[in-house]
């Protein structure tokens, strides 16, 4: 039985030649689930210059054009044989809508287009992809413009350096979505860790340094055998391990670049204080890798 039986894709309607169609149809389609799109439109300030009868009749009248669109789109996706229902509707807060059709339709799966922001906005303002991403109670695809709308290359990313029961917890549920979704779209599943010693590294600089350079060593090796523990527990062949040195968000942008992979499934955790206020490995990422996020 697939893992996936109703997706839920929220769509910027103005953004016509987004993928996140693409990207929801073709998954729908290898695991027979239903999609339901949501186009959601921002209100309109623009309007409140206009006159109350003008405002509505232009209201109703970008609303509907954005429906026949619509209505075009699931007319093609029905003829490759999707599942699909529709909806364009007028927002005032699009958080909190999108939390709503998510309460309500208990989808397993939140799709939406990667959106870009600069990064002098996002000192000021949380960008809507971060929020959802602590936010949402759904594991959350974001589209990205690369990779192949059906992923063939799906990477897994885990955490070793860390042995707390719910990051292990968290490894095997990013490894099993990761899994469950290469099984689905008869994709390739690879394992990566990015190993981030350079603080230990730091302290051959100082006094002391070739005590901290032996210690920099042994967790090197502790933490390379975690990973292939937990690699050959899932039972990942071992061609297709990475264990990386560097920093996650630099390991994962050269090495998705270089292997052209189409998904990365990582995983959330909340952040309290000056963590939630720069943002996790996966809410930087998004910025730089061109391929979809699953992100659990």
């Amino acid at each position: 039985m697939s893992q996936y039986q109703r997706l839920l894709l929220i769509i910027n309607p103005a953004l016509r030649h987004s993928q996140a169609i693409n990207h929801a149809a073709a998954l729908a389609k290898a695991s027979g689930a239903s999609l339901h799109i949501a186009a959601l439109i921002p209100s309109w300030k623009l309007l409140s210059l206009l006159e109350e009868g003008d405002r509505e009749k232009a209201r109703e009248c970008y609303l509907q054009d954005h429906r026949d669109w619509l209505k075009d789109q699931a007319k093609n996706l029905r003829s490759r044989g999707v599942d699909v229902t529709t909806e364009a509707t007028w927002v005032d807060d699009m958080q909190q809508d999108i939390l709503d059709h998510v309460a309500e339709m208990h989808p397993d799966l939140l799709i939406k287009q990667v959106q870009h922001e600069p990064a002098l906005k996002r000192a000021f303002f949380t960008p809507l992809d971060w929020r959802l991403l602590r936010r949402c109670p759904v594991p959350v695809y974001l589209a990205g413009e690369g990779g192949l709308a059906l992923p063939r290359k799906v990477v897994a990313t885990v955490d070793v350096s860390n042995t707390e029961p719910e990051v292990s917890e968290l490894n095997e549920r990013i490894i099993k979505q990761a899994c469950d979704l290469a099984l689905q779209c008869q994709a390739e599943l690879h394992l990566l860790f990015a190993c981030d010693t350079s603080m230990v590294y730091l302290g051959g600089l100082g006094g002391g340094g070739v005590a901290l350079a032996e210690l920099g060593r042994q967790l090197h090796k502790e933490l390379e055998n975690s990973f292939l523990d937990l690699a050959d527990q899932f039972g990942v062949p071992p061609d297709r391990w990475h264990f990386i040195e560097g920093h996650p968000v630099s390991v994962l942008n050269e090495f998705t670049h270089a292997h052209s992979v189409d998904v990365i499934v990582m995983g959330r955790i909340q952040s309290h204080g000056l963590d939630k206020l720069l943002g996790s490995t996966t809410e930087h990422v998004l910025y730089q890798v061109p391929c979809s996020i699953l992100a659990v």
